[in-house]
């Protein structure tokens, strides 16, 4: 396999490979099981005893 064979192949299949992999990173996130994962990650940054300059 030569240089110009994996260009070729990178410009061909390239694209669908990464709109695959796009649909199924947005397929993880949207899945409704996963909602309180997300929730729950969302909501674990504020802790309510952290404050500024404690």
């Amino acid at each position: 396999m030569d240089h110009q064979t994996l260009v070729g192949f990178a410009k061909s299949w390239g694209l669908f490979y990464l709109i695959g992999l796009t649909i199924a990173v947005l397929v993880y996130a949207l899945w409704p099981r996963n909602r309180k994962k997300f929730d729950r990650a969302k909501k674990s940054i504020f802790d309510k005893t952290d404050r500024p300059g404690k």
